[in-house]
């Protein structure tokens, strides 16, 4: 095989010219009057500088911490006087549990982080496992008998 021998597989495609007469007419494809309209018309590099002026941080919010770090895991609040509804005395509270008696669901077949708030009250003694818990609702579990672990 020599190279005047070689063939092409498909035909060759060729940009189309537009604006110089032929099959489009009128604009052209390039609208109305105007900058963009003309030949070797484009923008004035100006507006690079309208656009750098611009803030860096816009559509973050005022919190841009709380928007950016998705990953951070958030515990899911119940609160005390929810524990006094659901569960009977002597009962282990768990995030199992929680699950069990339908206050929290599942993240992707896991149990949640959930974190134990003190409003409402409580007067059965309940023990705590595997939760974060706040000062507030330690104190009325162990006012009440219970135990955090």
């Amino acid at each position: 095989m020599q190279l005047h021998e070689l063939t092409a597989h498909s035909a060759k495609k060729t940009a189309r010219r537009v604006g110089r007469g032929g099959k489009r007419g009128k604009m052209s494809g390039r609208g109305h009057k105007g900058q963009t309209a003309r030949a070797g018309g484009r923008p004035r590099t100006e507006m690079r500088d309208i656009i750098k002026r611009l803030p860096k941080l816009r559509g973050h919010g005022v919190n841009r911490a709380a928007t950016v770090n998705e990953e951070r895991v958030r515990a899911v609040p119940i609160n005390v006087g929810t524990l006094e509804a659901l569960f009977v005395k002597g009962e282990v509270v768990s995030p199992q549990t929680l699950i069990a008696k339908g206050a929290v669901s599942a993240v992707r077949k896991q149990a949640p982080l959930v974190k134990i708030l003190g409003t409402g009250d409580l007067s059965k003694a309940l023990t705590v496992k595997g939760c974060q818990i706040s000062a507030a609702a330690k104190a009325k579990i162990e006012a009440a008998g219970g135990g955090v672990e």
